[in-house]
């Protein structure tokens, strides 16, 4: 096997692990009482730890995941750990299975930032990663002064990186307008968490910008929410099935390892996310640092990226699981 050379370390997302229903293909069977979560989190978080991982990554939206986060850091006491966490979505289906209507909603308000701050900043010394939740235009987040000059309240006050997580077809836009912010001259973003996988390839030209200006990279949806994965429901997507198949046989390995590889080798982000939702997914995307893919592999799997539209689109068909 080839020696993992990225400077890519693999991060722990909690967005499944926080709350029994996600957007996904096949969450599968398992028990989703909020005992059973939290030991489940809390196990995933020790073996995360034990193999390596530092990074790990919350929302108050993810259901518990921020307080069971919270539970397990205070409890360990890991002195090597770096967290984050966002701000601007409210999660609202109060662990009610098969909840109807949007499970989180969204409030990009100085008020909203005001109220999650308080409960987030408990994180606080290993938070270092303050982000907005899905930055947008629409939202009018990066045009709100006062909320604006609050993040750099906080960063000031803490040292904390602020940063902002990006979804949609004008992620590029979005980071591109946001690298530009100035308060009272005074830089805003510090990281950009971004959704950037085989078919979702948006932001890759502005990814060298981000880097040149020293900003933190990470990276989401790897797997494209399982898209990835062999399903029959996405006849277009068989070429990416069958190229993803031989090169986990190859390298004796899953198609997720192969999933994180590739954003690992392609733009070397600081952190990609694992959404293991339990223990065994997280072994399984860990083998993703015993091999390399090769230029020839990298420009066969970026061959397979699709309008960003399109798979925008096709996400939001996605239901909750």
């Amino acid at each position: 096997m080839a020696e993992n050379t990225s400077k890519t370390q693999i991060g722990l997302g909690m967005a499944a692990l926080g709350r029994p229903e996600y957007i996904n293909i096949d969450a599968g069977d398992r028990d989703k009482s909020e005992v059973a979560f939290r030991a489940n989190a809390l196990n995933v978080l020790d073996e995360a730890y034990e193999k390596g991982i530092r990074y790990f990554d919350t929302a108050p939206s993810y259901g518990k995941g921020e307080e069971f986060l919270k539970a397990w850091h205070n409890s360990r006491e890991h002195t090597d750990v770096v967290l984050g966490t966002k701000w601007g979505y409210t999660y609202v289906a109060n662990w009610e299975l098969g909840y109807d209507g949007p499970h989180e909603v969204k409030e990009h308000s100085l008020e909203k930032l005001t109220e999650q701050w308080q409960v987030s900043k408990e994180l606080l010394p290993s938070l270092e990663y303050y982000q907005i939740h899905s930055a947008t235009f629409e939202s009018g987040v990066l045009q709100n002064k006062p909320v604006l000059e609050k993040l750099l309240d906080i960063k000031r006050t803490t040292g904390l990186k602020i940063g902002m997580s990006t979804s949609g077809p004008n992620q590029r836009e979005v980071i591109e307008n946001a690298l530009q912010i100035r308060i009272d001259g005074e830089v805003v973003f510090d990281s950009f968490q971004v959704t950037f996988n085989m078919l979702e390839q948006a932001v890759l030209p502005v990814l060298r910008d981000i880097k040149l200006q020293g900003k933190k990279l990470i990276v989401k949806e790897a797997m494209a929410n399982g898209r990835v994965f062999n399903n029959d429901k996405y006849p277009h997507y068989q070429s990416l099935y069958t190229t993803l198949k031989t090169l986990a046989e190859k390298h004796q390995v899953g198609v997720d390892a192969v999933a994180l590889r590739y954003v690992m080798d392609a733009i070397q982000p600081d952190y990609v996310l694992s959404g293991a939702a339990d223990i065994n997914q997280l072994e399984q995307n860990l083998k993703a640092n015993s091999f390399t893919l090769n230029e020839e592999e990298l420009a066969k799997l970026t061959e397979e990226k699709v309008n960003s539209k399109v798979y925008w689109e096709e996400r939001s068909q996605l239901s909750w699981g």
